[in-house]
């Protein structure tokens, strides 16, 4: 099979305008571009940066190599010039941004991008594709992982979503506090903990549901999960038990009216002395539905196609907007989709307690320095040279701690202002 290059994971006009800049001499003047949203998607009151790691290695891979090349020349996308250019391009410049697990707002510039041009350009969709996918699965996460309070949840989407995505899609859950993933390529790749046990095919296969847990216990042993909703749920506990005795470790139920479930199971379960079994619960489950469970008692959720869809926000709304050129700020003065020139820098403004209060961002210049100021940016990339990220834990816990700064409302599901406002103040 074919695997496309990262450098050919972007738009044709990306090389078109680096044509057009190397004919006219533009291509190497100094730029600098931004990530940054305007918005955030409706009800939505935080973003949560994620994928940047991802995609520093994916530019560290971004190289056109011969047959792309021959590819473009061929299909008339460049010209000579362009693809001289292309096949010696390395990118030399600097990549700044926020942490991965880092919440952000409107106006956020969370990610900087600067060089000559034609390097920066030429890696604007990959950017975005990689960080509108990721941040929206990651935030539409973190508000599940708020919603169950505490308890477990799986990643179960990879069957919703592109087989590539997918893997993505764990990584970004996992970050925003998902415990486990069904996904084992992202266990692999990642090292995220995996889990599954069987589905209703396995039980339609058997001569009938006992048989099935048995063959289930004899194999995985008792600290399994039972699937007991393929015919009748109450039935399907009174086997389970039968078979693997009250050390069972989980149920899991995927249909139904969960909260009426949930209870009946539990009373079933230990009127059957399985008193310690678990209650696993899936199902088209979003941050909505696993809140509305929150009294009753359920363990561990499963969430798949609300998680990798982002839940109803499948992209984060991000842009890469040229601000910069040879030191100078550059505008768009779009009525409709103006921004703000300048290189920015961003710092979060906290309470002596902890708490956010503010994000302060500068353009072309240098915040006013607070005590309990906490400076956003960091460095990925130094003329070219990737530097030493986080580990995926590392910034599942930077998140966390993020989500216990901002004031409560801002962890509200319902719609509302942005969790802290967002000031841009004039450079000094």
């Amino acid at each position: 099979m074919h695997t496309l290059s990262p450098a050919l994971l972007t738009d044709h006009y990306e090389l078109t305008m680096i044509s057009a800049a190397l004919r006219d001499g533009t291509a190497h003047r100094h730029c600098v571009f931004e990530v940054f949203t305007r918005r955030l998607p409706a009800g939505r009151r935080y973003g949560v940066v994620a994928g940047t790691a991802r995609l520093i290695d994916l530019i560290r891979e971004f190289r056109f190599g011969p047959a792309d090349i021959d590819f473009l020349r061929r299909s008339g996308v460049v010209d000579e010039q362009a693809a001289a250019w292309l096949a010696d391009y390395r990118f030399t410049g600097d990549i700044d941004g926020y942490a991965e697990g880092e919440l952000f707002f409107p106006g956020s510039p969370i990610l900087t991008v600067s060089g000559t041009f034609a390097e920066c350009v030429v890696l604007e969709t990959l950017v975005l594709s990689v960080l509108n996918h990721d941040c929206a699965v990651a935030a539409a996460a973190a508000r599940m992982v708020t919603a169950a309070r505490g308890r477990t949840l799986i990643e179960m989407g990879a069957r919703r979503t592109h087989e590539e995505a997918a893997v993505a899609a764990a990584r970004a859950a996992y970050l925003a506090g998902f415990r486990f993933t069904s996904n084992l390529a992202a266990g692999q790749r990642y090292g995220i903990p995996t889990a599954g046990t069987a589905a209703h095919a396995f039980t339609l296969l058997q001569d009938d549901e006992r048989a099935a847990f048995a063959s289930q216990v004899a194999t995985l042993g008792k600290e399994t999960t039972l699937l007991v909703d393929t015919y009748d749920i109450s039935e399907g506990i009174r086997n389970a038990i039968d078979v693997a005795g009250p050390e069972l470790r989980a149920v899991r139920i995927d249909s139904g009216d969960l909260a009426v479930i949930a209870q009946q199971s539990r009373q079933l379960l230990d009127s059957l002395g399985a008193t310690e079994t678990k209650i696993i619960v899936s199902g088209d489950l979003d941050e909505y539905a696993i809140a509305a469970l929150a009294a009753e008692p359920v363990d561990m959720y499963g969430a798949g196609t609300a998680v990798v869809t982002g839940s109803g926000a499948p992209t984060a709304g991000l842009v890469y907007k040229l601000v910069e050129v040879e030191g100078y700020a550059v505008v768009k003065r779009s009525e409709q989709k103006a921004t703000i020139g300048g290189r920015k820098v961003a710092v979060r403004r906290h309470k002596p307690t902890g708490t956010a209060t503010e994000e302060i961002i500068v353009p072309q210049g240098v915040p006013d320095r607070r005590p309990n100021d906490r400076l956003l940016q960091q460095s990925y990339v130094v003329d070219g040279e990737p530097m030493a990220l986080p580990t995926l834990d590392e910034s599942r816990e930077h998140l966390r701690q993020c989500l216990i700064s901002i004031p409560w409302e801002g962890l509200k599901l319902s719609a509302g202002d942005p969790a802290i406002p967002v000031t841009v103040v004039p450079a000094d």
